[in-house]
């Protein structure tokens, strides 16, 4: 049943997406959460052009559903990632971390449906302007990377469902079907979720992240690196660093020495539980569980069904 604009235009049973998470959401995830009746996205910000072609092969084996890719638009090599979709034939691209205006137009000439990832209402202006078809308004609470203006969920949405015409999809502090409702009454089409879908068992992440996320607890994540691009991150000793470093005035190019190469892969990939990056949201902390996705689909899609059937009733 197609119940938002979100649903129709993605051709997906439930509004429920699944993000682009850098060494999680590989073609496992992404076809378990399209056959689950929802989009998944190919997460390719973690990907080499060859590596994201054996991706999207994998995927369109393992479903007939329709899904999606994530391009970071700050990737250096990013129009090797973009011709890889359009030669794979991806239906639907979600776009982050730069201009909008720099390669929508090109992959609508190619038919294929275009979603950008904004965190204030300013920016979904300019993307709804570049010709997106749809939004996703990010919060302050997300994991990963996270935008500048430290603007949460539940003030994000309405101000961008104010200020465009086109779809909004929320995010940022999402992983239940009640906090699906909650956004959907504020004006969101559909739902974006992250963290819940890295403590899943599709999730290409390592055990060790997985385990790490489904033990944090609140106040176990700290948006970070703010100099650089802001990262909310699990709290280990890399962390430490980085807020002794911060605390002590460092620069950025201090900072950007202190991160280093493949501080991420470290962490989410390879499982160093220490030394490692570990981009999380702050709703891990309500997270106690590693399921299969085709479970959190259907807990999230029945949660929000019978809270919707049942309102809260005041005495």
């Amino acid at each position: 049943m197609s119940i938002t604009r979100v649903s129709r235009l993605l051709g997906i049973e439930y509004p429920i997406i699944g993000a682009g998470m850098i060494w999680a959401s590989g073609w496992r995830l992404a076809s378990a959460v399209s056959n689950a009746g929802g989009l998944g996205i190919i997460g390719a910000g973690s990907m080499r052009p060859e590596v994201l072609r054996e991706h999207i092969q994998k995927c369109k084996a393992a479903t007939d559903k329709p899904f999606g890719v994530n391009l970071p638009l700050l990737y250096p090599d990013i129009d090797q990632l973009v011709a890889e979709v359009v030669s794979g034939q991806v239906p639907i691209v979600f776009t982050s971390a730069g201009n909008p205006k720099t390669w929508t137009g090109y992959l609508k000439e190619k038919g294929i449906i275009v979603v950008h990832v904004v965190s204030s209402a300013v920016f979904a202006l300019k993307a709804q302007q570049a010709g997106c078809d749809a939004v996703v308004a990010e919060g302050f609470e997300a994991g990963g990377h996270n935008g500048r203006e430290e603007t949460t969920t539940l003030c994000l949405i309405p101000q961008v469902v104010e200020a465009v015409s086109i779809p909004v999809i929320a995010a940022g502090g999402i992983a239940t079907g009640k906090s699906m409702l909650a956004v959907m009454v504020l004006g969101a089409e559909g739902v974006q979720m992250g963290s819940r879908f890295v403590a899943s068992v599709e999730a290409s992440s390592h055990e060790a992240f997985k385990k790490a996320v489904i033990e944090a607890r609140e106040g176990d994540t700290f948006l970070s690196l703010k100099q650089l691009t802001p990262v909310r991150l699990l709290r280990n000793a890399f962390l430490g660093e980085v807020l002794k470093a911060e605390a002590s005035g460092a620069t950025k190019e201090a900072l950007a020495a202190l991160l280093g190469r493949g501080r991420a892969k470290k962490g989410m990939f390879e499982g160093d539980m220490t030394e490692g990056e570990l981009e999380i949201g702050q709703v891990s902390a309500s997270l106690h569980d590693i399921l299969p996705a085709s479970e959190i689909v259907r807990q999230v899609w029945e949660e929000f069904n019978q809270t919707l059937r049942n309102p809260i009733k005041f005495q």
